[in-house]
Formats: structure tokens, C-alpha cells, sequence
């Protein structure tokens, strides 16, 4: 599968290139199903209408409102109280799934509850992800990240690349270099702090860094 890790949408024209050329066709040719469940788990963007906007492409991080020639809804936490059939050949199919930001443990949880996790490694579509959309897909997010808290405690994720995001970098207040550079001290595995106009871009393995911004890679 191919990754998009973005930190806040696809919000540049070198973001939105990386993800024209990984879909390798136009997106006004490409059907995409965005995914707003680690949004429910933040009491920051949900639930209630900055879902809803993300859903509709009303809100301030372009992914939806690209001009894609379908958007679906794939919500994570129905997924396991439906039949697989029912909704795995829709994501066998699609192009691209957009996956929100929020909290990332939340996402995960679901990620692995609705069978999602088992799924992923053998799609061919594009996986964009946006803050913990993308967050996820590292070993795991450091305990500065952690806000809702899995049943077995601890900061784990997907490990589905090899290294961890801190996003947002110089946008909020808290998310300074200071504080990601702590962060990082406390990572086992390269640790990217990453603004809004970055994204990390992954194929077979392979990592490139696509920016009109700022980003720091933490080696080990």
C-alpha cells in the first residue's frame, strides 16, 4: 500500500502533486472513501459538526473537496456489527482513503476492531492520512500524544511504517520544536516533527519528505 502522511490535509501544490502521482491518474478519475472515526474520540473535532464538515469537505483541511469522482463514508466503528462482505470489496475497490485526524489510539482501537488493520497491507489504494490519521500507522505516538486510553494502557500503533510523526509542528502552541524534540528523546524508532504544509510520502518501504514547509527528522 501506498502513504500519504500528512499533517493537515493536502493543502499545497507539492502535497497535491505527491498524491496525483501515487494515484497515478487524475482525481477527478479516482473514488475515494474518507474515514472520520478518530475524530470521535477528540474532544476537540468531535462528535457533532467539525465531522460533519470534514464529511462533507467544508472544513479547513482539503481531502474530501478535491474534486474526487465519488466520495463514500467508511465509518470504522459500524464495520464489525455488519458483514464483511458488505463493505471489504468497497475498499478492495476504491482509489484512495482519506482518513481524518483526531485521536490516534481511538483510531487504532477501531483500525483493529473492525478488521481494517488485517485489511490494509493488501490494498492498492492510496492511504492519506491527516494528523492521527497519519500518526497511526507508526510503531507507536510517544506519551505526549496519548488522550484516549485503550483498555491495555500503553501508546502503540499500527507499525505499519517504521517511523513516528509529530505533526502540527509551529502551528499550535504547544507543538513547538522544544517539545518535539523531547518527544523524540523518548522514541525507539526515527521520529519526523512535521508543520502543515508537509507530508511524509511512503512506497514499498521507501520514505520521501514532500514540503513547502518546515519538518526535522529525529535519527535514532
Amino acid at each position: 500500500m501506498k502513504f500519504l502522511l500528512t499533517s493537515a490535509g493536502v493543502n499545497n501544490k507539492s502535497i497535491h502533486d505527491a498524491l496525483v502521482d501515487m494515484l497515478g491518474k487524475p482525481i477527478a478519475d479516482s473514488n475515494a472513501l474518507c474515514i472520520p472515526t478518530a475524530m470521535y474520540g477528540h474532544p476537540w473535532v468531535g462528535p457533532g459538526v467539525k465531522t460533519w464538515q470534514f464529511i462533507s469537505g467544508n472544513s479547513d483541511n482539503p481531502m474530501v473537496d478535491l474534486g474526487w469522482k465519488s466520495v463514500g463514508v467508511l465509518e470504522l466503528t459500524a464495520l464489525p456489527s455488519i458483514d464483511e462482505d458488505r463493505w471489504v470489496p468497497l475498499v478492495r475497490e476504491t482509489d484512495v482513503l482519506l482518513v481524518a485526524g483526531g485521536d490516534a489510539l481511538y483510531l487504532c482501537h477501531w483500525m483493529r476492531e473492525s478488521g481494517m488493520t488485517d485489511l490494509l497491507p493488501s490494498l492498492h489504494a492510496v492511504y492519506v492520512g491527516m494528523s492521527a490519521g497519519s500518526m497511526v500507522m507508526a510503531p507507536n505516538i510517544g506519551e505526549y500524544f496519548v488522550g484516549w486510553t485503550p483498555h491495555n494502557g500503553g501508546d502503540e500503533t499500527l507499525g505499519l511504517v517504521d517511523f513516528a510523526m509529530f505533526p502540527h509542528l509551529g502551528m499550535l502552541p504547544y507543538n513547538t520544536m522544544a517539545a518535539a524534540e523531547k518527544w523524540a528523546a523518548g522514541m525507539q524508532v526515527p521520529a519526523y516533527a512535521i508543520d502543515d504544509q508537509t507530508a511524509i510520502k511512503v512506497i514499498d518501504g521507501e520514505v520521501e519528505v514532500v514540503s513547502e514547509g518546515n519538518w526535522k527528522l529525529f535519527s535514532l
